[in-house]
C-alpha cells in the first residue's frame, strides 16, 4: 500500500496505517506532546479532508503523545484574534474540523491519552472514547484568555454530558478525571494509561471491517442529532466568541 502524501504534510500530524485500514492521527510537536497552534488549527480542516477522500482508511484513532492529548498552547500564534477579518478565518477552520469530524465517512476511535483541557470535544464528537486512567478534560484556554467557549466546546459537552456539567466546566476552568468522565457519561472506558491506545485500536480494527456502506451510513445514522446541533448553534456560538476576542484590543489598552 502506497503512503499517501499527506502523511508527511503537516507539522503537528503524524500518521501511520496498518494493513487493516485503521488510520492513526497523532497530535504532537517535534515529537513529544503538543503544543496547539494557529498553524495547527489551519491545517487540521484540510488533513480530515485528505482523510476523508484516501478510499484505504476504514477507520481512524485520534490520540495525542506522551502523557497528553492537549495542555498547551501557543496564544500569540493564533494571531489578532480580536480583528474581524483575523477572526473569521479562525471562524471558517474552526467549524470545518467539528464538521469534517462528523461527516468522516469512517468510524473514529479517540483516546484521551492523558490531559485534554484543550480542545477535548475532538475526542467528545468519537463515535468511541477511550480514556487513559491518567486522562482528565476541561477548558483552559476560555477561561484563561476571557473569551467565551463559542467554538463547539458549548454544544458538544452539553450534547454529551448535560447542562449543568457543561456550564460547571466551562465557567470554571475546572477539570475532572477519567472516571469522573465515565461516570457522566462522556467516555466509554477507562483502562489502564499503557493499553489505552492498544484497545482503541482494537475498537478501530473491529470496526474497520465492517463493510464499507455500513461503516459510512452507520456514521452518519448515529450523529444526526450532533450535526444538527453544530450546524445550528456553533456560528452564533463563534460570533458571540469573536465580541470576546475583539474585547481584548480593548482590555490591552484601559
Amino acid at each position: 500500500m502506497t503512503t499517501p502524501a499527506y502523511f508527511d504534510k503537516y507539522q503537528n500530524l503524524a500518521f501511520s496505517r496498518g494493513e487493516d485500514g485503521v488510520l492513526v492521527m497523532r497530535f504532537h510537536t517535534d515529537g513529544g506532546p503538543l503544543t496547539f497552534t494557529g498553524q495547527t488549527h489551519e491545517d487540521l480542516p484540510q488533513a480530515l479532508e485528505d482523510i476523508s477522500l484516501d478510499r484505504d482508511n476504514k477507520a481512524l484513532v485520534i490520540t495525542g503523545t506522551g502523557d497528553q492529548f492537549m495542555k498547551d498552547i501557543d496564544g500569540p500564534s493564533l494571531g489578532e484574534i480580536f480583528k474581524p477579518a483575523a477572526w473569521e478565518k479562525t471562524r471558517v477552520e474552526g467549524r470545518k474540523v467539528l464538521e469534517r469530524l462528523l461527516d468522516l465517512p469512517i468510524p473514529v476511535v479517540g483516546v484521551a491519552n492523558g490531559t485534554a483541557t484543550i480542545h477535548s470535544e475532538y475526542l467528545l464528537l468519537a463515535d468511541v472514547h477511550i480514556a487513559s486512567e491518567k486522562a482528565t478534560y476541561g477548558d483552559f484556554p476560555h477561561p484563561a484568555f476571557g473569551i467565551t467557549a463559542g467554538d463547539g466546546l458549548h454544544v458538544v459537552w452539553e450534547e454529551i454530558a448535560g447542562t449543568a456539567r457543561a456550564k460547571y466546566l466551562l465557567w470554571t476552568g475546572e477539570s475532572i478525571d477519567a472516571q469522573t468522565a465515565l461516570q457522566w457519561g462522556v467516555v466509554s472506558e477507562v483502562v489502564e494509561h499503557d493499553r489505552a491506545l492498544e484497545r482503541g485500536l482494537e475498537i478501530a480494527r473491529k470496526l474497520a471491517a465492517k463493510p464499507a456502506l455500513y461503516r459510512s451510513l452507520q456514521k452518519q445514522t448515529l450523529n444526526l442529532n450532533l450535526r444538527r446541533r453544530l450546524t445550528q448553534d456553533v456560528p452564533f456560538g463563534m460570533a458571540l466568541e469573536g465580541l470576546t476576542a475583539a474585547d481584548l484590543a480593548y482590555q490591552q489598552q484601559a
